[in-house]
């Protein structure tokens, strides 16, 4: 186990796994290099950070300065990460699918003085925007041939290759001045600065101390003590995203866990098995997508395959909700869920490697029907729930004990608040202490208090102040309450959808709901003011193609929505169906079927796949209206 006090800040975490828990030889990363995954070991981790931190202090770069990363998951993220992290610098890490406009803000907001970039094209990016950026002094590309790609007049950044940087020669007066800097980094430094996806204005720069995060991981740990230095972790979520940056990386180094960075989402399950990971952290639609994928494969032949699929699903959910009711299954059921996991279970795990301990969801709420389909397959998911401003994890499932729906138990060290969104009255406060199994309450505001939450917004003390009360609690925006003592999200306050007759729609529960039906990829609801909710629909492509024939070309038309009566009847069957498990004011009276997903290069969706309701509202005003002019049947 992890001697705690032996670290403190990010930087010492390395270093006390290599004293206390692995010998440095031993593997620490991994990625594919060509046809092969190559290991890299902690030694040569260390070394490499070393290289890194050399360079940024012969370039006279300080305590507190800001420096950026615009790269995919890789083992040079860690070594620049490590490298700037032990001599007191700042990690600004930006999502590399943000526009120009958007990088140029955040650059400019945070004023990185160098930045490494992943590929040709985040490299043009940076080209690009380079001469509006005037505290930039570096640009790093992390790539071979970088220097095919012209460099406009106007870029005054030195161009220096990742390679030089880490040929840098390290000294021993050099290694003498690093653990100099290292041991003169404080937990209440800030650590990183990771900007918010900007849903509804500027995006703002949260400052997380090496305090915020190290705690985080320290709680976190002590919540699902099964972790331990024998995992591997694949990752594939952006580690510009605070989630994949505590959840993994952060664990990872406290723990001395391996970790494998998967190649890309496209590749994501060939990696799977390759690695065969038995930990990973995921969002809610990587999961969605293995449930329909599951249901199609073991239903679509049709026949006995169909009915020994449904059997075994069936045999699982009584296997589950069995012991979790604190029953011993008896002889017959035991050795049913045995056949099931020959014939069923063994071979979807098989897809995920074999190895699975269990998955961390976060980002968003795991529709409930999606966590109990796993927990029937008897992989494990724990859900976790936080922001960017929380570090980012308030609370957790425990391994031991799960209940479907709800995100968790609050955290060690932290006090979780529900407030009355009209009389802002206290509604609850919980802590892990005062964790009770029944106990339950009304909605409300999710508030938090404690070690998680955020030294404030660069740069920004009204907005701070806005966030953080008088008495220190950050206001999250999301409402939710407490049930079974677990935490348990029903929406973002901003989303609340007010109809006509004053009654309050929460879009998350509802559209889970209606992502029950396999025709439905993601959906939209609208309604705030109107006498109805309508929605815009993203179809399964791959279930629209196979039922309808379509060829490629039919996505690629010019008009947003898909207007095709068969189509659309197709689509009402479902929804119609559905609609009954909901209030009359909840249900879909209308709706328009989108031809393509929501982008986050047109400004739809932020990097964490998260609909910025104020753009698509504004962008598809026509047809919203549209949806308002038509004859709606009645129920």
């Amino acid at each position: 186990m992890v001697v705690f006090n032996e670290f403190s800040t990010i930087p010492s975490l390395l270093r006390n796994v290599v004293k206390n828990i692995h010998k440095p030889e031993e593997t620490f990363l991994i990625h594919k290099k060509g046809a092969e995954w190559e290991e890299i070991s902690f030694a040569t981790t260390l070394a490499k950070a070393d290289a890194v931190s050399a360079f940024f202090l012969e370039k006279g770069i300080a305590k507190g300065d800001r420096l950026g990363l615009m790269i995919e998951n890789s083992p040079e993220y860690v070594y620049y990460d490590q490298g700037i992290q032990q001599i007191g610098v700042i990690n600004v890490s930006i999502y590399p699918t943000l526009s120009e406009q958007e990088v140029a803000y955040i650059v400019n907001d945070s004023g990185i003085k160098a930045i490494l970039v992943g590929n040709p094209f985040l490299y043009r990016k940076i080209l690009k925007i380079a001469d509006n950026c005037l505290e930039l002094r570096y640009i790093i590309p992390a790539f071979a041939d970088y220097g095919k790609i012209n460099v406009p007049d106007d870029v005054k950044a030195e161009i220096i290759s990742y390679q030089d940087m880490l040929n840098t020669t390290v000294t021993p007066e050099r290694i003498a001045e690093i653990n100099q800097r290292r041991a003169e980094v404080l937990p209440h430094d800030v650590s990183s600065l990771i900007y918010t996806s900007g849903t509804t204005g500027t995006p703002k720069g949260v400052m997380l101390t090496h305090y915020n995060f190290v705690e985080n991981v320290k709680v976190c740990l002590q919540q699902i003590p099964v972790i331990d230095e024998t995992e591997t972790f694949l990752s594939f979520l952006p580690l510009s995203h605070v989630f994949e940056r505590t959840a993994t990386y952060h664990v990872c180094c406290a723990q001395g866990c391996k970790i494998a960075f998967a190649q890309s989402l496209e590749l994501l399950a060939k990696n799977m098995g390759e690695v065969r990971p038995t930990v990973m952290s995921c969002v809610p639609r990587l999961l969605e997508r293995i449930h329909d994928k599951a249901i199609k494969s073991g239903t679509a032949a049709g026949g006995v395959k169909a009915k020994i699929f449904n059997w075994a699903l069936k045999i699982g959910n009584s296997y589950r909700t069995t012991k979790e009711a604190g029953k011993t299954p008896g002889i017959i059921l035991s050795a049913e869920k045995a056949i099931a996991e020959k014939l069923v279970f063994s071979k979807i795990k098989e897809k995920t490697g074999g190895r699975l301990k269990f998955m961390i969801s976060g980002g968003a709420a795991l529709p409930k029907n999606v966590g109990e389909f796993f927990g029937d397959l008897g992989i494990k998911i724990l859900e976790g729930f936080g922001l960017t401003e929380t570090s980012p994890v308030m609370s957790v499932t425990e391994y031991h004990r799960q209940v479907y729906g709800t995100v968790g138990r609050v955290i060690p060290g932290i006090e979780i608040g529900i407030q009355n969104v009209d009389d802002k009255k206290m509604v609850t406060i919980q802590t892990h202490e005062t964790f009770n199994e029944n106990f339950e309450c009304e909605e409300g505001e999710i508030i938090v208090r404690g070690h998680c939450v955020m030294k404030g917004y660069f740069n920004k003390p009204a907005e701070t102040a806005e966030a953080i009360d008088k008495d220190k609690w950050f206001h999250t925006g999301d409402i939710g309450r407490f049930y079974k003592g677990n935490l348990q999200i029903t929406d973002r306050l901003k989303n609340m959808i007010v109809n006509a007759y004053g009654k309050n729609v929460y879009p998350t529960p509802v559209e889970n709901t209606y992502l029950k039906s396999p025709k439905i990829d993601q959906l939209f609801l609208i309604g705030d003011k109107k006498e109805y909710i309508t929605a815009i629909i993203i179809p399964n492509k791959e279930t629209l193609q196979e039922t309808f024939n379509l060829k490629e070309d039919f996505f690629q038309k010019s008009d947003d929505f898909i207007e095709d009566k068969e189509i659309n009847d197709w689509m009402a069957t479902d929804i119609k169906k559905i609609s009954n498990e909901l209030a009359k004011f909840e249900r879909i009276k209308n709706f328009k079927i989108k031809r393509n997903p929501f982008s986050i290069e047109e400004g739809e969706i932020t990097p964490t796949l998260k609909v910025k309701r104020r753009v698509v509202e504004k962008k598809y005003a026509q047809a919203i209206n549209e949806m308002y002019q038509e004859e709606v049947e009645a129920d």
